[in-house]
């Protein structure tokens, strides 16, 4: 075979290879991407197309060979794009970061790749930096619902809600059925008898069949009703959808009471190991129930110009898993939290700080970290960082049962699967308050509680406490923290970019029936509910 024809017959292979990833066939991929390497092993796109393949039957390291060793051959931003997904996957933030940084200086032509960006940085946390390619892969791909969803939630993101409110829109004439999207579409703003979509999602709730789809439809219809003053049907709707879904999960409150012991058993061991160096940067975390108002004091604090939000970073709970060495699939398990407490605090808080380091945009200004569920690990922040800042946010008991309940968590994460049911999520609060109580007696001094309904009160009050504790001098922008032009990636985005409003204090009280059982169970702990 002349080299034409060998050419020729490369070219068709990598093309059939391309082919194959298009419907999914990785399998199929794999072997034409290999034998064009084998034909042309210095050949960039061969390399390319095997890694996305090896990636695509989960071999993510042996993708990242292939893709690195493509992109020094060929440094396009079509690869760069893709390696940055797998550097993301396999937790190299920073690494990722930089890999995007590359990208920039010639961005890919493809719209799956601007995408591919886009996701990247949002989950870095850069939301401004994501806009731009999810608008492009939208431009180039008008009719792929995935992309337009993507840019719709960075402009929700990063505040401008009434674009987010067109793209969406817009989204659901091109694909009515989109649960994302009509969630999403909900929880924009407050509804009113006038404006809604209640119809809409009623239309489209009867229509869907996949459980994940109901759910959402459900959330957000529960939601609308809610906003428009039917309370009891807005309740129904949503105790339905929750209790769909909490009847597929694998889910018992023990699973979640054991990680709790395991945290107070582990504490005498880490509170005798040695502690970790003081980080001049002293990070600030924000811990707490979800729904509590992490979100509005993440916002106070980051108002402040020598204070920046990182986001909710899972940096702590991943340097922990990686001093532990331990293999199990869950990143909060007791046997990971029992090796961990036997290894090197110093090595713990520089691990966090660098995986952190990567969601900072100005290292010269102090960051918080707002993952509410660093409550568990509150003792390894205090001796693998010892110059650290630690508030949590405590809300009344009934309103925090409720606020879980009625809020939509990451589905997938089973951090959340207590969620779906009153009694866990009473459980669930109950282990949480004895967990804060052993905190305080161990910690004297060192957490900072602050209560949502003190910060409705008093806001100034409450805001000065709170700057004090974090060792930081008083700037008045912390009292117009909803003038913070900064992205929000919570539930919480439409709130907080309000001032202070009462409407979410005693909320509970519009529900006192459903609640019955909660209160029953929160009097018997001897939890207060006045």
């Amino acid at each position: 075979m002349d080299d034409s024809a060998v050419l020729t017959r490369h070219r068709d292979m990598i093309a059939a290879a391309r082919q194959a990833l298009s419907h999914g066939d990785f399998p199929e991929a794999g072997r034409l991407a290999a034998s064009a390497v084998a034909q042309y092993p210095d050949a960039a796109e061969g390399h390319f197309l095997l890694g996305v393949a090896e990636a695509g039957v989960g071999r993510i390291q042996v993708a990242m060979g292939h893709i690195a060793r493509a992109i020094g051959n060929d440094p396009q931003g079509e690869y760069r794009a893709q390696l940055a997904k797998l550097q993301i996957l396999t937790r190299q933030d920073g690494e990722a970061a930089a890999t995007l940084q590359q990208a920039e200086s010639a961005p890919p032509a493809d719209a799956l790749s601007r995408d591919t960006m886009g996701c990247v940085y949002a989950r870095l946390g850069d939301h401004a930096a994501s806009l731009p390619h999810f608008a492009e892969a939208v431009r180039l791909k008008p009719a792929n619902a995935e992309y337009r969803y993507n840019h719709a939630v960075a402009l929700n993101f990063l505040g401008r809600v009434d674009e987010a409110e067109a793209a969406l829109d817009a989204l659901i004439t091109l694909a009515p059925g989109d649960a994302r999207a009509h969630h999403l579409l909900a929880s924009l703003r407050t509804q009113t008898p006038m404006r809604n979509h209640i119809a809409q999602l009623g239309d489209a709730l009867g229509r869907a069949k996949a459980p994940r789809d109901r759910l959402l439809l459900g959330y957000a219809l529960s939601k609308e009703l809610e906003d428009t003053g039917d309370r009891a049907a807005a309740f129904a709707r949503l105790a339905t959808a929750n209790a769909e879904h909490r009847a597929a999960l694998a889910y018992t409150f023990a699973t979640d009471a054991a990680n709790f012991d395991a945290v107070e058993r582990a504490w005498p061991a880490i509170a005798e190991a040695p502690a970790g160096e003081p980080a001049p940067d002293a990070p600030i975390f924000i811990i707490g129930m979800p729904r509590t108002g992490t979100t509005l004091v993440d916002r106070i604090l980051s108002s402040h110009p020598d204070v920046e939000s990182a986001g909710e970073l899972q940096a702590m709970p991943l340097a922990v898993k990686m001093a532990s060495g331990t293999r199990s699939r869950t990143v909060l398990d007791p046997e990971t939290i029992a090796a961990a407490a036997q290894a090197d605090m110093s090595a713990i808080g520089g691990d966090y700080l660098r995986r952190a380091r990567s969601h900072q945009r100005d290292e010269d200004r102090r960051f918080t970290d707002k993952f509410p569920g660093n409550f568990h690990y509150a003792g390894f922040i205090a001796q693998a960082l010892p110059s650290a800042q630690i508030v949590c946010l405590r809300r009344h008991p009934l309103d925090t049962v409720l606020a879980n309940f009625r809020n939509l968590f990451a589905v997938g994460s089973r951090y959340y699967d207590y969620s779906y049911d009153l009694m866990d999520i009473a459980r669930y609060y109950a282990r949480f308050d004895r967990l804060m109580a052993f905190w305080q007696r161990a910690l004297p001094g060192r957490i900072l509680e602050v209560r949502y309904e003190d910060l409705v009160a008093d806001q100034e009050g409450a805001s000065r406490r709170l700057v004090a504790h974090c060792g930081l001098a008083w700037a008045d922008e912390c009292l117009a923290f909803h003038t913070n032009a900064a992205p929000v990636s919570t539930p919480s985005a439409a709130q907080v970019r309000r001032p202070i409003y009462a409407d979410s204090v005693a909320r509970w009280k519009s529900h006192e029936v459903e609640l019955k059982p909660v209160i029953r169970f929160f009097e018997q702990a001897g939890i207060p509910l006045d």
